[in-house]
């Protein structure tokens, strides 16, 4: 019999009193708990990957709610189950758009937390007094030290960052906030703070020395998400009936369940890779008869946006980034963040390898390339009167080719290419045509289709058609239809039974424009008589 599965509920208290799915995670967190003086912790996520219902698990177990976690691993481990006081604090979705918004704001987010624990708040002293204040007269009074969590700890310096000045300024204000923690550490039994960020510079990492950075041990590296196992274990029936809706057989719908939303690796030393909580909540409560994007649709982090608002971000090869270091996964200074850090941290890069040059990135799985690719081709046209991003699409999908051609011209004629690049390789001008094409639900696209014979630079399939792209630089179209035909780039898709299109694109160097293109057009094998 199928459970309950929670789309929108974060809440442990909720979830297990109204009979939601729960995967147990109190088991990995137990080893946090019983740390002693050492139990500073910070945690990095993507957005939307648990970080909220695990400090709601936290707020549980030390308000000793044992009830609530009856069956669950730490039921049965030796925990004393005392209850603390508690200051949880949550900084998401703050108002930014001015700095004194902000300060008012923030007052008033800090104040809401006092309430809840019964401290008085001064308004007469600055945020970060109040907090030494309440941190010391919390554990004065209830005899016990304070458990202080902080969820999205980074949210407002995210939402600021198309404007430095005012980031720096949030960042100030945060800084001298965080610092309380250190300043009464005698006082804190426990500490997590979360976020989708690792700002180093805050003082969370730099005066706060004693913090636990969690973000790649191993040990926590499945702590927020769910592992293959953990998914078949708690999600069994809801799984075999989506199989079931979409008429696959179980072991296909798994195989494919894994293309779309698992392959998020957070850690060099393991190697378990995790879905989306999110994601598998959203398709599992649908079960809608396709897979379809679920986690890039609930929203694109403020910290993405407002880096995207100054940068472009379609020169990098998003499935193979080597050799990047730790610290360029960091953010070091709002003023130089690097594109690898700012797609690592939002969850549309994660770690697919490690070595002794560093680690090699990727994207996670299938919805979030879409979702990157959407979000890269919005941007990349987002000046532009024309609506290149669905328009090109359309005409693909009809076989209007002149039409598609002459747009595609177009497209090309306004992007814009670095000042310092005399000449644009192939790649160049791919990634563009691959994020529009790649954003559409529609479409399955394949860049650098390796086959035994080369790679074809862009494999395109829809339900009814093929397109078997091939581009050159300075040379002819005709070449690039040529080279398709020589190395047979068409010849695994024949057995789908469907139309192959042949499509040669030619770039001039000279001003990086769309000079020459030609299709020809494979007709699918007629149906055989004695089948």
């Amino acid at each position: 019999m199928e459970q309950k599965i929670a789309q929108s509920v974060f809440d442990f208290r909720k979830l297990r009193e109204d009979g939601y799915i729960y995967v147990d995670k109190t088991a990995v967190l137990y080893p946090l708990l019983t740390r002693g003086s050492d139990s500073f912790f910070f945690i990095s996520r993507p957005r939307r990957f648990g970080k909220s219902l695990m400090l709601s698990t936290l707020k549980y177990i030390f308000q000793g709610k044992r009830e609530l976690f009856k069956g669950l691993a730490i039921d049965k481990m030796d925990y004393d189950w005392a209850e603390y006081p508690i200051l949880h604090f949550n900084f998401a979705t703050m108002d930014v758009e001015t700095l004194e918004g902000f300060k008012a704001g923030f007052v008033a987010r800090v104040q809401e937390v006092f309430d809840a624990a019964n401290v008085d708040y001064n308004p007469a002293l600055a945020p970060n007094d109040n907090f030494s204040r309440a941190i010391k007269a919390l554990a004065r009074h209830r005899g016990k030290p304070v458990v202080v969590l902080v969820d999205e700890y980074d949210a407002p310096v995210g939402a600021a960052l198309s404007d430095p000045a005012k980031a720096t300024a949030i960042r100030a204000t945060l800084s001298a906030f965080y610092g309380e923690i250190k300043n009464n550490a005698s006082d804190i039994r426990f500490m997590m703070m979360t976020g989708v960020t690792r700002f180093t510079q805050l003082s969370v990492f730099s005066a706060l020395n004693n913090l636990n950075d969690l973000t790649m041990e191993s040990r926590y590296a499945t702590l927020l998400g769910y592992t293959e196992e953990e998914l078949e274990a708690n999600f069994s029936p809801s799984l075999h009936a989506h199989a079931d809706i979409m008429g696959l057989p179980y072991e296909d719908y798994r195989a494919e369940l894994r293309r779309w939303y698992n392959g998020y690796r957070f850690s060099p030393d393991c190697e378990t890779r995790v879905y989306n909580p999110v994601a598998i909540a959203k398709t599992l409560g649908a079960k809608r008869k396709i897979f379809a994007p679920t986690w890039s649709k609930t929203g694109t982090p403020s910290v993405l946006i407002n880096y995207l608002s100054d940068h472009e971000l379609t020169e990098m090869d998003y499935d193979n980034v080597e050799n990047i270091s730790e610290e360029a996964l960091d953010i070091c200074r709002l003023e130089a963040i690097l594109p690898v850090s700012i797609l690592y941290q939002s969850g549309y890069l994660t770690i697919k390898d490690y070595s002794e040059w560093g680690f090699t990135l990727g994207v996670p799985n299938e919805e979030v390339r879409r979702g990157l690719a959407s979000l890269l081709a919005q941007y990349a046209t987002k000046d532009f009167a024309v609506d290149y991003h669905g328009s090109l699409c359309t005409l693909l999908g009809k076989g209007d080719f002149p039409c598609f051609f002459a747009k595609l011209k177009a497209l090309y004629a306004h992007l814009t290419y670095g000042s310092t690049e005399a000449r644009v390789h192939e790649s160049g001008y791919l990634r563009p045509l691959y994020a529009l094409l790649a954003s559409h639900p529609a479409l399955r696209v394949i860049a650098e289709d390796t086959q035994a014979q080369g790679r074809a630079d862009l494999v395109v399939e829809s339900q009814r058609n093929v397109y078997v792209f091939e581009l050159k630089v300075d040379k002819s179209a005709a070449e690039a239809l040529a080279q398709i035909k020589a190395n047979g780039y068409a010849e695994p898709y024949r057995a789908l039974d469907k139309p192959i299109h042949l499509i040669g694109l030619n770039f001039k160097s000279e001003n990086h424009s769309l000079d020459d293109a030609v299709v020809e057009t494979l007709a699918a094998p007629p149906l055989d008589p004695r089948v």
